[in-house]
């Protein structure tokens, strides 16, 4: 019977992202900016694009609908984002952005760059584009594992 090679990369990813969300936050606090990494992930989807659903908001920060709202509730209440209903569908709820998240948007990117400085310190471009490209082959992966269970 052959033997399964030992693999770690879900260990590794699990690790960094720990680590990085907590230097992330550090540098987001050092520089006034107090929000947590969902509502950084929330915020950085909307500044693309506002105006949208739970849901929508879901689907490009693949976070559970129920975390969505949790974190987007809390936003709410502390004046960075607002609820209104969709004037063209009554049963849909629309999250946009208010004046204070659209002005922590150049302060908060400046971070993002800091951030991407120390994550990829070491890595050659081209090394930084190989090594995004395999992320992005998991995560495609991942997402259709979770698209085939959803269809059984």
């Amino acid at each position: 019977m052959k033997r399964q090679m030992e693999t770690k990369g879900g260990f590794y990813i699990t690790q960094i992202k720990q680590l990085q969300d907590r230097i992330f936050e550090k540098l987001l606090s050092e520089n006034g900016i107090e929000i947590s990494g969902g509502q950084g992930r929330i915020l950085f989807v909307l500044w693309k694009k506002d105006h949208l659903t739970i849901s929508e908001i879901s689907k490009e920060t693949s976070l559970a609908k129920n975390t969505v709202s949790i974190v987007v509730d809390g936003m709410v209440r502390k004046g960075i984002l607002e609820r209104n209903i969709n004037p063209e569908n009554r049963r849909q709820t629309i999250i946009s952005l208010t004046e204070n998240a659209k002005s922590l948007q150049e302060r908060y990117e400046a971070v993002s760059q800091q951030m991407n400085g120390i994550f990829y310190q070491g890595f050659s471009e081209q090394e930084q584009k190989e090594f995004e490209q395999y992320l992005a082959r998991i995560v495609n992966t991942l997402v259709q594992a979770e698209e085939n269970d959803g269809k059984k």
